[in-house]
Formats: C-alpha cells, structure tokens, sequence
C-alpha cells in the first residue's frame, strides 16, 4: 500500500473512533418519551455506547452507574417503585438525553392476529360515545412495527412512540387492548401501557423462536428454507408480476371505463339493459356463480328535499373482494380487500332531492364475490334513512380466472418472534393478552403443543417468572349447525380450554360475541372487559370474584339422563332465554342428537326422548353455536365442552 493510501486509510479511522457522534450513548426505541414502566419490578434500563462508555441514569431522586462493556452494550437496573408519574429521566455520558412524560404502571404486551390488531377506527361508528369520552393520560400505546427476519433475533425496532389516549390517538390503539386498558384503570386507577405486536392472518408459528421451533421439526425446516433472502425476492417479485398483470387486464377489459365520457359510474348512464339481483347476498347462488373479476352495481333511490346538499354516511356491510363506490358520479370510496367494513362518508352537496344513483364496482379475486348478508346497508343523515337492500342492477366489466393470494412470507415461522417480539425481551411487563387461533384452527391437533411451547419460551427469553397470559377463546363463526356434527373451531376451542392447564394462564370465553358472518366481529368492547375481568383474579388476585364462564367439571349417569357439574359457576346456573339450548347427547352405537336440558340445583341435567342409555354429552360443538345459551348469573358464557373426550385426552 502507498504511503497516500495509507494516510488516507489513517484518516478514516482517525474519523470513525473520534467522531463524538459514534460514542454517545443510544437507547433502543420503546425507551422514549411518554413510556410506561413496570411498577413494583426490577426494571432494567438498556441501551449502546462506545465500549468501555461510562454513563449515569437519574430517575426518581435517584442515581444510578454504568459502564458499557467491550461491545458497547450497557444495562441498568432501576429500583422496585410504586405507581406513578409523570416522571423525567436524565441519561448523562458524553452525550445527554431527556426522557419526559414517564408513567409507573403495568405494561400488557398484546399480541396474536387480525382480531388484536384491529384498531378501533375500524369499530368506530359502534364506539362513537367511548372515543368522545377516551381521552386519559395514564392508558398509552405503543405499536411495534409490522416486521419480520428469519435471520436474527433483532435488538431493537426502527420506530415507534408511545402514545396518550385520546379522540385522535385511541383510533389506532387496539380496540381489544384499549377496552382492556380502559376496564383496568376504572378498577385500579394504575397508569396502563399497551405494547401492541399484532399482525393480521399469522399463524403462531411466526411468534414462535428458533430454538423452540426445533420440535416441530415441518416449521423448523420452513424456517430454514426462508432464511435465504434470494428466495424470498424471487418469490415476491413473481406474485407481484402475476398480481400486476391480472389487475393490469382487469383494467384494460373493463367495459364500465372504456367509454371515457359516459363511464357506468354516470348518473345518466342508460342502465335499461342491466340485469337485476337481490343485494345483500353472495352470488353463488345467482347467474354470477363462479364468476370472478369485475362487476358493476347500481340502485337508484329518492332522497327526502331535506337532505340535500347535506353530509350523509353510506354503510355498505362487507363486500367481497374490492369495491370503488360512486354517488351521482363523485367517488365516495375504495376498500381493497373484503374484511373492513364498508363505512363511507358522503360529502355536502353529493345528494340531491329526488332521483340518485349508487354505484358500486366490486372485484371479485377468487371464490364466490358479494354482499355479505345480514349486514347494515343503508344511507342516512341525522334521522333520515335510507334502506338499500333489495333490487339493484348488474352488469360483468371484466370477465377473468381466478387469482391466487400472494405468499405471505410474513407468516412464516419465527419471523415475527425475531422482529416483533425479541426486541422488547429486556422490557418488563405485567403479562400478555393474545388474540390468535383462527390461522391454525384446521390444524387444532398440534395448537396446544404449539401454545404451551410459546408461553414457556416467551416466559423464559423475558427472564421475569411466570407473568400472565391471558388468551380469547375464539368466537362463533359460519353459518348454524341444522344438525349436531363436528366442525375444527369446536376441536380448536376445545384445545383453547384444554391451554388453561398452563399455570397463571386465563381464558375469555366469547361464544357470544361473534358474528356468523364476520371472522372479526365489532364487539370487542366485551372481549376486553372480559379479559380485564380475568386479569382481576389472574393478574392482581382479587378475592371473591367470578372472572369466568362456567367450565365443565363432571357427569354422572342417572337412568336415561345425564347430569352435569361445572366449575366457575358463581351465584349459579341461568339461562339466558327461555329454554336451555346448545345440547347433544349421544347413546350406545348411536350418533349425537339435540336434546332437552334444564338447570336443577345449580347443575344441567340432559336427556333425549330418543336415547335410553346416553353415554355422552356435547355443549356448543359448533363454529358457530347458535342459540347456546347457559351462564352463571355475573353474565358470562360457559365454554364449550364435550364429555367423550374427558379427561382430556394427552
């Protein structure tokens, strides 16, 4: 090497070690203004510096000394304190760093898929009253970025803050977590912090680390698979160009837009031709069956003289897949996949007295496309309304074949744990609320292993004893049983009933609380209620309190009836109706029939006519167990349960 080279090769050293910028100390992200930190825990403080770094944290008329060690990395342990606040942190070290607005509270992680993730603006028009009344200092959320890497277990996220309850703010908290959030503080008054690492549609294998996955050894070698990232871009850039492609000539084709001056969003579009459908409903059973691509949609109504020109809200239940909707030619909005709930705002001077034309273009991907029945579909201002369900127009834009999702890598197992979760192993928390189960539901034979060995593993990597996991049971879903049959969701809940075997664990049952049509249901007010509920006895040992449904305990044989004992059954047994409903019962060499049930002295006893000698009793075995109906008299559901498999089968 020259000698100018080396001068030069000198002087970037010279610049990399005595750059002050590169030795002051860093902190990882959820350490920032406005957090919330355990009460009554060793809380640890961490962050980088230069090796060797000697840094000073003052907090709460206290000191505290460090030294970062040959790597940079740096911790501090702070003294157990009570809750409190706010509070400011001071971080001295060749730098200084100012951390306000601290609480001293519990800290819950919330955690699992779509149902967790759901933030409240999608529940908004339901919740109206509680956002206007939301605004507290001591409920605060922090949401981890969507993120996942298969190679490393990351130390810290790329951003994030911490963030007040508030009309704007809580429109993006979790709805479960705030519900939760907000019960907590009403019967504790202890400031809350919400860390919200949640992500639609994944499967428990992704929040699941490496090491644990080892014993299932199918997600294990997928793991190893997606840790090549050449794989990975290959396989996104081949679903992008097929997914690019098939939308690019559902455009070109669509007739609604070809022609340009009078598009089939034109209110004086002559639609005499078009065909009529009853909407809301899927159309599989209409001309339409099998149909994928576009399809315009169009209904004329009359609107009142006083609400013209006036702002006006649209709800439109749930499309599948996509929808663009026009009135009288102006866009009002665009959904691009089927789960959000059609809610559009229609602005002044959009409605006019008299005739209006609605018009929805919907994209149908793959499957059967439609209204989803037995949702609101209605247009309305102040206290005019308008129903839309009925007869409306159709004609096909866009003929095309099916298109398959895209792979979503995301999912894959681990990836989560890495990005999401790992980076917040050094934050202590009270304890975890998860929402998951619906992305493994058909494979609800290996879901408890899977759980057990998340909760143990996350248990270990937070080095903080057992803390409490409290967990959904999942909800009814899918269209009623017209006879008794076995269906995954009653397998998956009844695998949920059998995790309560892992200490300091607690279960919501929300069979009542679902929607037959909606995998995510707009009742999450009541999840959370009934997880803070759970969190009272489970979390903050409260005495004397019923925190769940009845959970079956035992039978005995009595002729030809079966009698039934539950634990959790509080001041006792009721039924909420007038007959007892949910029961089958199943005798020798014979299959299971609905039967009869009442309550006598606080147990369930079940008969059928048709069974001489039963054998075997089922409770809401459905995914959807319509009409179930037996609670204890705090209000809460008795979960679904079966006797044939009782005790439970390892």
């Amino acid at each position: 090497m020259s000698n100018k080279k080396w001068i030069y090769f000198l002087i970037i050293l010279i610049a990399i070690f005595c750059n002050p910028l590169l030795s002051q100390v860093r902190l990882p992200r959820i350490i920032s203004d406005g957090m919330v930190i355990q009460r009554d825990s060793k809380v640890k403080i961490w962050g980088w510096a230069s090796p060797e770094e000697k840094i000073v944290i003052i907090f709460n008329n206290k000191s505290y000394n460090t030294k970062a060690d040959k790597n940079g990395q740096w911790e501090v342990f702070l003294d157990k304190m009570k809750a409190g606040g706010p509070y400011e942190m001071v971080i001295k070290s060749k730098n200084e760093i100012t951390i306000k607005d601290i609480l001293i509270g519990d800290v819950w992680l919330c955690s699992g898929q779509s149902n967790m993730e759901l933030p409240i603006k999608r529940v908004r028009p339901i919740y109206e009253n509680e956002i206007k009344e939301s605004t507290n200092n001591f409920i605060r959320q922090f949401i981890v970025p969507q993120k996942y890497d298969f190679n490393e277990q990351k130390a810290d996220i790329e951003k994030g803050n911490w963030k007040s309850s508030n009309p704007e703010n809580v429109l993006d908290f979790s709805a479960v977590g705030y519900f939760f959030a907000n019960e907590l503080f009403k019967k504790n008054g202890v400031p809350i912090g919400l860390i919200n690492a949640s992500l639609g549609g994944s499967p428990i294998e992704s929040w699941i680390s490496e090491d644990a996955l080892k014993k299932f050894p199918s997600a294990y070698e997928e793991l190893q698979k997606f840790k090549d990232n050449n794989l990975i871009n290959e396989i996104e850039s081949k679903d992008k160009k097929r997914i690019d492609e098939w939308y690019g000539k559902l455009w070109q084709n669509d007739e609604g837009y070809k022609d340009t001056q009078n598009p089939w969003y034109s209110p004086s579009l002559n639609d005499s031709d078009w065909l009529s459908i009853q909407i809301p409903g899927y159309w599989n059973k209409t001309e339409l069956n099998g149909f994928n691509g576009c399809v315009w949609f169009r209904k004329e109504i009359s609107i009142p003289k006083n609400m013209e020109n006036k702002p006006a809200k649209l709800i439109l239940g749930r499309i599948v897949d996509a929808d663009s909707t026009f009135i009288n030619g102006k866009f009002i909005g665009y959904t691009s996949y089927q789960y959000p709930p059609r809610w559009y705002s229609i602005p002044p001077n959009v409605l006019k007295e008299g005739k209006n034309i609605i018009t929805v273009r919907l994209i149908s991907n793959i499957g059967n496309g439609g209204f989803v029945p037995d949702k609101q579909y209605i247009l309305f201002s102040d206290n005019d309304t308008i129903d839309l369900k009925g007869e409306w127009k159709y004609k096909i834009g866009s003929k095309m074949e099916p298109l398959a999702g895209p792979t979503f890598i995301r999912w894959k197992p681990a990836g989560l744990f890495n990005a999401m979760i790992s980076p917040l192993l050094n934050y202590n928390i009270k304890g975890v609320i998860w929402y998951q189960g619906e992305s493994n539901a058909g494979k609800y034979e290996e879901y408890l292993d899977l759980f057990k060995t998340m909760v143990i593993d996350w248990r270990k990597k937070w080095n903080i004893g057992n803390f409490p996991f409290l967990y959904v049971q999942l909800p009814n879903f899918g269209d009623k049983q017209s006879e008794p049959k076995d269906e995954y969701w009653a397998f998956f809940r009844e695998t949920q009933l059998k995790s309560l075997s892992i200490p300091n664990t607690g279960m919501a049952i929300t069979i009542d609380l679902g929607e037959w049509n909606d995998i995510h249901p707009l009742n999450k007010k009541d999840v959370g209620k009934r997880l803070a509920l759970i969190a009272q006895k489970v979390a903050y040992n409260s005495k004397n309190i019923v925190h769940t449904g009845p959970i079956y305990k035992s039978m005995t044989i009595k002729n030809n009836k079966v009698i039934i004992t539950f634990n959790n059954i509080g001041s006792g047994l009721v039924v909420k109706g007038d007959e007892l409903k949910g029961f089958v019962i199943k005798g020798e060499n014979s299959k299971f029939v609905w039967a009869k049930a009442k309550i006598e002295n606080n147990k369930v006893v079940v008969w059928s006519d048709e069974i001489k000698k039963p054998v075997a009793v089922r409770y809401a075995w459905a995914n959807n167990p319509e009409g179930a109906n037996l609670y204890n008299k705090e209000g809460l559901p008795a979960s679904p349960f079966r006797t044939d498999n009782y005790p439970f089968e390892k």
